[in-house]
């Protein structure tokens, strides 16, 4: 052996034993216990999201040489970089709840910001995936000489590049809170996030809680609105991120030939009731217009009067908003508003088609829903739709009253590449819900107007619609908009 070839070998088997070392995180008694409770650390949670060997990591030996001569930290709790999902290159980022429970130290806090950077200069993905105690405790005691912090840098990739957080575990403060920036937050159904856990909640305000109760997964895909989906499993989680990744990240496929071929929907008649007061379940319209097994339901547990969702129709990928008859009749309300105006936000960052599905009433009125603020969140998903400068196709399928019809983008002439109607819509400028009698109209009046807000054939005349059409030629004539 030479003289510097023995230099080198000193020096590849410390980093051999460095790296060794950071691989293999808080040791076989705390990846044991990991395991015990059904989670799969932060390296197996890696390689279960992305393709099979192509993760690079970055900072693998941050936390691994203190400057005061501590005790190492392998990869500092942290483990990230660039990898690829079905082909597409992303940034990750993973707590690894088997060092110092996931917890954020000095190198932790450099390694996320330098990550977030990269996604930010290369317009790259971000994928977080959160198990972590937030800010370490003994953080003041040590003198880095910075401290970054990627709070800021995550809501600044804010419309900029697709941000997915998977919450799997236990996630607390700093993490939660880098969390609730993203696009698309999904939740294991065991999993819990919350700014702070029950023992600080117990010393600041004497409450006795547990994380399900104070933030578990069904709660916050139903209640609370924060999170969007929920899943069994961590490799549901999975699945549903590397789908919505698939649909808004990077440029599209062209669409297949075999799904943009003309078909006739001609179930559609046997579950759409022309009359306007009988419900159904949009869900299965929305099965009969978009491609086979590409329905992504986004948030199906809150705002449940709205749907949204991720598909293809015709191979083109597209968001969908859609009025749900089968509950509250599809009034708009304040949670279906919230859930409507992210999605639409969403599909105008990325260039995804909108594409609108107009069946309500208006929006709903009476004191519970004016004291929850719905006014204020119609406002918001009416400007979402404005400002929406997309491939916009708007459908009125049945009814569409008063600023219900407005904030699902029906407004003659308002910015939609395509408007469409079905014979059978009814309109009317207040809401269906007691407008005549609000309006203290006799008998004859309430006619009249009916006759008036009842059929295509009024707005037709005035353009109001671009089409009127028969229900069954509505997946060709999306098809057709979505191909211009």
């Amino acid at each position: 052996m030479t003289e510097y070839r023995e230099g080198w070998q000193h020096l590849l088997d410390e980093q051999q034993r460095r790296m060794q070392s950071a691989q293999a995180m808080g040791g076989e008694d705390k990846i044991a216990r990991q395991h015990a409770r059904g989670r799969k650390t932060a390296r197996e949670r890696i390689q279960a999201l992305c393709d099979d060997k192509s993760f690079s990591e970055y900072g693998a030996l941050a936390g691994g040489h203190h400057p005061a001569d501590g005790s190492a930290i392998p990869a500092d709790g942290l483990v990230g970089g660039t990898a690829a999902i079905e082909g597409r290159a992303v940034v990750l980022i993973a707590e690894d709840f088997t060092v110092k429970g996931g917890s954020i130290g000095h190198p932790n806090a450099a390694k996320r910001t330098r990550l977030v950077r990269l996604a930010m200069e290369r317009r790259l993905p971000l994928v977080l995936i959160l198990d972590g105690a937030g800010e370490r405790s003994d953080n003041q005691r040590d003198r880095y000489p910075n401290a970054p912090n990627d709070l800021q840098l995550v809501a600044d990739l804010k419309g900029i590049v697709p941000v997915v957080t998977l919450v799997l575990g236990t996630s607390a403060g700093h993490g939660a809170l880098t969390g609730v920036f993203a696009d698309l937050i999904i939740m294991a159904e065991v999993a819990s996030m919350f700014t702070a856990g029950p023992p600080l909640i117990k010393a600041a305000l004497g409450i006795d809680t547990s994380p399900e109760a104070l933030g578990g997964a069904p709660m916050h895909t139903t209640r609370s609105g924060i999170a969007h989906n929920m899943g069994a499993t961590e490799e549901d989680c999975f699945a549903m991120a590397r789908y919505f990744l698939s649909l808004v990240a990077s440029p599209q496929p062209p669409a297949s030939q075999q799904h943009a071929q003309p078909r006739r929907l001609d179930s559609l008649l046997d579950i759409l009731p022309p009359q306007p007061n009988q419900a159904y379940d949009m869900r299965d319209v929305l099965h009969m217009l978009v491609d086979s097994r590409s329905l992504f339901e986004l948030q199906p547990g809150f705002g449940r009067s709205m749907l949204t969702a991720l598909a293809r129709i015709g191979g083109s990928p597209c968001m969908i908003i859609a009025n749900q008859p089968a509950s509250e009749a599809g009034a708009i309300t304040t949670d279906g508003a919230r859930k409507a105006s992210h999605f639409i936000e969403v599909a105008s960052n990325f260039g995804l088609p909108l594409i609108s599905l107009v069946d309500n009433p208006g929006v709903l009125p009476g004191p519970a829903s004016e004291a929850s603020g719905v006014l204020k969140a119609a406002a918001d998903m009416f400007l979402a739709q404005r400002r929406y400068r997309g491939n916009k196709i708007v459908a009125v399928l049945r009814k569409a009253f008063g600023f219900g019809s407005s904030v699902m983008g029906m407004n003659p002439w308002d910015q939609q590449t395509l408007s469409l109607a079905l014979p059978s819509v009814n309109l009317g400028g207040v809401p269906a819900i007691g407008g005549a009698q609000a309006a203290r109209a006799s008998a004859e009046e309430a006619q009249h107007i009916a006759q008036v807000q009842s059929g295509a054939w009024v707005p037709a005349d005035a353009m109001a619609f671009d089409k009127v059409i028969d229900p069954r030629d509505l997946r060709n004539e999306i098809i057709a908009a979505l191909h211009l």
